[in-house]
């Protein structure tokens, strides 16, 4: 009698909390650090405005991501919802193969960012001294993601509650200054559109919350805890961002803020002197740390859920007995990270990744929609409401809104992610003999 091997499987050892945390440290991540200096530039003491409306948008398709999670709680989320809503092979692997392209570049473009830091504390402006100790990072964080998901989300823990209290601390030292300004006040010759001209800026820095649904074959009760935890990490985010920007005008004019490289830092060393902008560089480090971290996660189980799917070769699909990972995908996610690090500035190519997002973000929220249409009667543990017949209106705001947002990028950035989906095509002819070029129907 043939012995049957089983394969060995993802292990579910995240809780809800581990979850959150997850959630919240990969929308916090080096978002915040970076960017409230050109959104207080463009918005003034007004900037706490566009953190709600970005948090809105974010909201729209999140409310999707939760619906669709808690139905198909599967590795390579929005690869599975097309698959599902679609049948179209081709559709689900280049959308797959945008989520990988822009994690591999947002992990190299943030572990670049934390290199920068690192070297500035030894005073050493060297290129290839930032090149190492990026790469020496991904290394680092690789082997923490093989070693298993459990040691990855203690540590993303960890790195999330070092993240946020920088954010706390900014927060707590701004409220004896909280109603010394005019909290409606725009920059000189600004108007009210600018608000909304920082929200696409501000999207970046909501980017995230998407990944839970990424690591749902490693999750506790998926049907009800990945709903909750990306509603409650939009929550908590958006909470702390709003009181940060209120905070920091408060603190400094916002004028000062716009032209500080660190901003943070220096609103810290305003209040606590020359001790609190050294701690809040370190802050920065773990915040850049633990983003890196996270997007070597997501895009290992995004390779690992298309290889299982057999939409990539299947060797990525192979799990370690020992440490039940996916450690091949994991492996060449490392070294595809690494490749352009060496590039030394890839900031155009990560402005690229958000534009393949909101490509992302569009085609769940249409996923959705067409579920709700030929699939009426699937078991829904979370659904959206409210709908007008079998459309779900926040679905329908939220591909959109992701249509308007794509109007906003420069012409190179488009042209750039057009290439990256040119690439993918020819990926997908090429492999046809090593996968699956027809979805599985159910």
């Amino acid at each position: 009698m043939e012995e049957v091997k089983k394969k060995p499987k993802l292990k579910r050892r995240v809780s809800l909390f581990a979850l959150t945390a997850y959630g919240v440290g990969n929308v916090l991540g080096a978002g915040i650090y970076a960017l409230i200096g050109e959104v207080v530039g463009i918005t003034g003491n007004l900037s706490w405005l566009s953190f709600i409306l970005a948090s809105v948008t974010g909201a729209l398709t999140g409310l999707s991501y939760a619906e669709l999670s808690a139905m198909f709680p599967k590795s390579a989320a929005e690869f599975v919802y097309t698959e599902e809503a679609f049948k179209i092979r081709t559709l689900s692997f280049i959308l797959g193969w945008i989520i990988i392209f822009s994690g591999i570049f947002s992990a190299a473009t943030v572990a670049l960012a934390f290199s920068s830091y690192l070297s500035g504390f030894f005073g050493i402006d060297s290129v290839y001294l930032i090149i190492f100790f990026a790469i020496l990072l991904v290394l680092i964080l690789s082997g923490i993601n093989i070693v298993g998901i459990k040691t990855s989300t203690r540590t993303n823990i960890l790195f999330t509650l070092i993240e946020a209290s920088g954010l706390i601390i900014i927060i707590i030292i701004g409220f004896p200054f909280f109603g010394s300004v005019n909290y409606f006040e725009l920059p000189t010759a600004a108007s009210f559109t600018a608000v909304f001209s920082a929200v696409a800026l501000i999207f970046f820095a909501y980017i995230g919350f998407e990944d839970i649904a990424n690591i749902a074959e490693e999750v506790k009760e998926p049907h009800r805890n990945l709903p909750k935890a990306i509603i409650y990490s939009i929550i908590i985010t958006t909470i702390l961002y709003c009181l940060t920007a209120i905070s920091v005008v408060s603190i400094l004019p916002y004028n000062e803020i716009a032209a500080s490289e660190a901003p943070l830092r220096d609103v810290a060393a305003e209040v606590l002197g020359s001790a609190g902008g050294i701690i809040m560089s370190l802050i920065a480090l773990f915040a850049t740390a633990n983003t890196v971290l996270i997007m070597l996660i997501v895009t290992s189980r995004m390779m690992y859920g298309m290889a299982r799917d057999k939409a990539l070769p299947e060797g990525l699909s192979k799990i370690s007995p020992k440490y039940r990972t996916p450690v091949i995908a994991v492996f060449l996610t490392m070294i595809l990270t690494i490749i352009p690090i060496f590039f030394g500035d890839i900031s155009i190519v990560a402005h690229a990744t958000v534009f393949g997002v909101l490509i992302n973000f569009f085609l769940v929220n249409i996923s959705l929609i067409a579920l709700r249409k030929t699939k009426p009667n699937l078991e829904r543990p979370f659904k959206v409401k409210p709908s007008i017949k079998w459309v779900p209106i926040i679905a329908l705001l939220g591909s959109i809104v992701c249509i308007g947002l794509l109007f906003t990028f420069d012409w190179l950035i488009i042209v750039i992610q057009s290439v990256i989906i040119l690439c993918g095509i020819g990926v997908f002819y090429i492999m046809k003999s090593k996968i699956e070029t027809k979805s599985i129907k159910n």
